[in-house]
């Protein structure tokens, strides 16, 4: 389960760093290595691409921003009334939301919901 956990902090630091430059007005671009083969001489290099980041955030239609989490493909349930989302009225508020969630991954608060984010991918695929 502690693995499961640290994935789900470090998906939650990634959006964090989003949300950090989105509200000093930077643009947040990770890098990754990609190694590619050229076409013509079938020689492969390693070149540094830009890594696909989705935000798990969005502004609202009454001007709030909106916060589901996520663990992979699934968005994970946040109390028992299986509501999906947070609202929060500024980008400071969202940064504090994101720090307090990463707590509450650490301290196991999130574990019901992983486990029927995992067991529900499962059963899609058959297993």
């Amino acid at each position: 389960m502690q693995i499961r956990r640290n994935k789900l902090v470090e998906k939650l630091k990634e959006q964090l760093r989003i949300a950090e430059a989105k509200h000093a007005g930077r643009v947040y671009a990770p890098t990754k290595l990609r190694t590619i083969k050229d076409a013509e001489t079938g020689d492969t290099k390693t070149v540094e691409v830009t890594k696909k980041t989705r935000e798990w955030f969005w502004a609202g239609d009454n001007g709030k921003i909106n916060l589901s989490v996520r663990y992979g493909a699934a968005t994970l349930y946040l109390n028992a009334k299986n509501a999906t989302a947070i609202e929060v009225s500024n980008t400071e508020e969202l940064l504090s939301v994101l720090k307090s969630l990463q707590t509450a991954v650490f301290e196991g608060e999130f574990d019901k919901a992983i486990d029927s984010a995992t067991k529900a991918t499962r059963e899609g695929f058959g297993k």
